[in-house]
């Protein structure tokens, strides 16, 4: 199930993406506690006014220049006043940009309703515009999925299967060839701006695989930083499935399967394992294939249309004849008894 976020507290923003935005604390340490509710920004002009209708107290308040400049306008009663006012509707915090300094009337106020107030010296378009990616990171839909993650040359794919059907033994095969491991076992999945997963690992295990029958191996140490990955876009999930006589085996790729995460629907394949089948290659294929139809090439529906040209240039036989590519087109050698038993 998906997890629900209501909130962040500040002292989580400050401590996770403090450095990344250049954050310093100026007062209300006692109030890190706050929580911020909605995943945006909300730059207050019109609350400096005393216009608090539609006031969205539950984000991150933003001063920039223009704020900044009304402020200094304002006498020092009125300007208690307007903090006063934001502070009674428990705004989480106020973020001062391009190092602007707080009016000592309204420092005092902050400092005694214990209202945490930073400054950054970044431009303030260029602060909401990453303080925003930053918070919806937070607020994103989660959920974990059972597979192992990998990024194949630039296509994310969770390998599943049920468990011992060798998920990491073939992304402990991908990882030699130069592919690199974004999650062992557990994946965690966001869902960023309702489009996109993005896929990462507990940071406990992170860079960790098992082996059945050797342990815990650190990849990382093993084949190099290059091999591990802190996260990745999900493009495609690939089911393992352990070989029975009647497995109904795709074999034209011409019928496009799904699996559902949080919503979005990822094109989804099933590989069966059984002796002999070499299972990293498949998937690495399977991702190659991927890519290519991300870039508008489709092999089988490339090489349907071509059959059917060719079928419509041979002599009618005077019977209905099927133009679409089927499994009869690639006849197959069934497994011998001996093969399979």
């Amino acid at each position: 199930m998906p997890k629900a976020i209501h909130g962040i507290s500040v002292a989580h923003f400050f401590e996770t993406y403090g450095a990344r935005l250049k954050l310093e604390l100026i007062t209300g340490r006692d109030g890190l506690h706050r929580l911020i509710r909605e995943p945006a920004i909300n730059r207050p002009a019109l609350a400096l006014t005393g216009f608090f209708k539609y006031f969205a107290n539950k984000r991150i308040q933003v001063l920039g220049a223009a704020e900044m400049t009304f402020l200094r306008t304002l006498g020092e009663k009125a300007q208690r006043e307007v903090l006063n006012g934001m502070a009674d509707r428990h705004i989480p915090c106020l973020i001062l940009t391009r190092n602007y300094t707080f009016p000592k009337p309204m420092l005092e106020v902050a400092q005694e309703r214990h209202l945490p107030v930073f400054r950054t010296p970044m431009i303030t378009m260029n602060f909401v515009n990453t303080a925003t990616l930053c918070v919806d990171n937070e607020f994103a839909p989660a959920t974990i999925e059972q597979g192992t993650t990998v990024d194949l040359k630039g296509v994310g794919v969770i390998i599943r299967g049920d468990s011992g059907v060798g998920k990491s033994e073939c992304a402990l095969a991908l990882v030699e060839r130069g592919h690199s491991l974004v999650a062992d076992d557990i994946t965690v999945i966001k869902l960023l701006d309702e489009r996109e997963l993005m896929a990462s690992s507990r940071p406990l295990t992170r860079g960790y695989m098992e082996c059945r029958g050797i342990g815990i191996i650190n990849i990382a140490e093993m084949f190099g930083i290059k091999s591990v990955r802190l996260e990745k876009r999900i493009d495609m999930v690939v089911s393992l499935r352990e070989w029975t006589p009647d497995a109904a085996e795709e074999r034209t790729g011409l019928e496009e399967n799904y699996y559902e995460i949080l919503g979005i629907k990822l094109p989804h394949i099933e590989l069966f394992v059984r002796p002999g089948r070499d299972i990293a290659r498949l998937v690495e294929v399977a991702a190659m294939v991927q890519a290519l139809k991300r870039m508008g090439h489709d092999p089988a529906k490339d090489f349907n249309e071509r059959l059917i040209a060719h079928m419509a240039e041979q002599p009618e036989t005077g019977k209905t004849k099927s133009l679409r590519l089927s499994a009869s087109t690639f006849p197959r050698e069934e497994p011998s008894r001996s093969a399979t038993s």
